[in-house]
């Protein structure tokens, strides 16, 4: 649910409708499919959408891994407004709207059976609120987008390859939960490429920063907003960190299988 109104709020649109496809495996639980559809409908409520129509379809045992779902969404856009990576520009600042890796490595824990000492709870939300905000105060939103299938790294290179630029930020101002880092060295992640859920990039003109900031530090998603880094002209499409000890490191695409896998 918060992954497709997401995708709709990073255009910009106000998300309004969603269709969900259910495929369950015969035998599935139904109080485990009663917790699921209450969540749908929770969080649909709590946006503001409307659950408008869906399709359920039961397979063989064995066959389904138990449960499926899938969605579709629709939302409107207002007129005038453009939001992409063909409109970032050299001088933009690249600002995070909280810590990353809690998705995935809550989604990697409760699969696998893992046990920490703090459980990871997912950052899983809706970000139209706060995007609907900057749009409102007349920020001049040149990008967004949530980091989700490849994390925060693999979110960046393909704004860089889209936009022909380079972009550039630092590993101390990613903010990242002590018990989040710590699994990710356990189970060998880098948190800069582990899934989100509820975290959105912006890219937005330099001179508009703090406002940014502000704005976004009155939303839950967003109370710990930052500034991570900065666009600039250089080789298209590649993007750095500054290392804790103060070396360059080149960001690559995510390679081979993602995991955990969450859609």
């Amino acid at each position: 649910m918060h992954g497709t109104t997401n995708d709709i709020a990073m255009c910009g649109a106000r998300p309004l409708y969603l269709s969900a496809g259910l495929i369950l495996e015969e035998g599935f639980a139904m109080a485990d499919l009663w917790k699921i559809i209450t969540s749908m409908q929770q969080a649909a409520k709590k946006n503001h959408v409307q659950l408008i129509t869906g399709d359920t379809k039961v397979v063989d045992k064995g066959s389904g891994d138990g449960i499926y779902i899938n969605t579709t969404g629709i939302g409107v856009i207002k007129q005038g407004i453009d939001i992409s990576p063909a409109k970032v520009r050299s001088g933009d600042v690249v600002i995070l709207s909280g810590d990353i890796g809690r998705h995935g490595m809550a989604i990697m824990s409760v699969r696998e059976g893992l046990e920490f000492e703090t459980t990871i709870e997912s950052d899983t939300a809706a970000l139209y609120s706060a995007v609907e905000s900057l749009l409102a105060s007349g920020i001049d939103v040149h990008c967004l987008r949530d980091p989700t299938r490849g994390g925060l790294a693999t979110s960046l290179i393909e704004i860089a390859e889209s936009a022909g630029l380079d972009i550039a930020i630092e590993d101390d101002s990613i903010p990242v939960m002590d018990e989040v880092r710590g699994a990710c060295e356990i189970l060998g992640f880098d948190p800069l490429y582990v899934a989100n859920e509820g975290r959105f990039i912006a890219i937005v003109p330099a001179r508009q920063e703090q406002q940014v900031l502000e704005i976004l530090h009155q939303h839950e998603s967003g109370r710990h907003a930052c500034t991570i880094g900065h666009v600039e002209n250089g080789q298209a499409g590649n993007v750095t960190t500054k290392t804790q000890i103060g070396g360059t490191r080149i960001l690559d695409r995510l390679s081979g299988e993602q995991l955990p896998r969450i859609c």
